[in-house]
């Protein structure tokens, strides 16, 4: 069965703000996040380059803010598809389609996300924790769900498992990307699910 759409691009919208950040992510995809410029990615909006200073502080306010609203959307998203899920295991496997699917859908941020981020070690060290360690919870509770009803292997470490399981998804987006079939990401999802649960149970 497939998941339920859930909207987790806050930068589609048609609000001027909105516009910049979705230019901002096409910009930084495009040319790089150092190589690029605020006049470009005014230009993509279609605004004065003066308008993007009414919003945000610079280039690297930008990057933050795309960051941390997608973050916040995302993590959003997976609340609502996993809510009233009472088995671990369709929990996980929900969690894992819904971060391959959403983030399928849209390759620009994808390779803002898996690229450009992660060339500012600024930005890594001081901006990120919080939101990756929500979304480690998520998986780390169900893991522990799935061990006290006796489902997943009580040896297993629920941290480790959480980071291994996002490790996982991690380098299936990263593959995509760096791809030049075209290929859906979201075609990944049940063998990538089966191979997580096999190794749970």
């Amino acid at each position: 069965m497939a998941t339920r759409s859930v909207e987790t691009d806050p930068a589609k919208g048609t609000g001027k703000r909105e516009r910049i950040l979705r230019a901002a992510i096409e910009v930084f995809a495009r040319t790089g996040y150092f190589n690029s410029k605020v006049s470009e990615i005014a230009k993509e909006a279609g605004v004065a380059d003066g308008t993007i200073y009414l919003y945000f502080l610079g280039k690297e306010d930008l990057l933050i803010s795309i960051f941390r609203e997608h973050m916040r959307a995302y993590l959003e998203g997976v609340g609502q598809v996993i809510a009233g899920e009472r088995d671990p295991q369709a929990r996980i496997r929900k969690v894992i389609r819904f971060h391959l699917d959403s983030i399928g859908n849209d390759r620009a941020l994808a390779i803002v996300f898996q690229v450009e981020l992660r060339q500012s070690l600024k930005f890594m060290s001081l901006f990120s924790h919080q939101e990756v360690a929500d979304y480690l919870n998520i998986l780390r509770r169900t893991i522990e769900e799935g061990q006290q009803a006796g489902l997943f292997r009580a040896s297993l470490q629920p941290q480790v498992t959480a980071k291994a399981v996002f490790g996982i998804l991690d380098e299936m987006v990263t593959s995509w990307i760096l791809s030049e079939k075209d290929i859906r990401l979201s075609d990944s999802a049940d063998p990538v699910c089966d191979f997580v649960l096999n190794g749970l149970l």
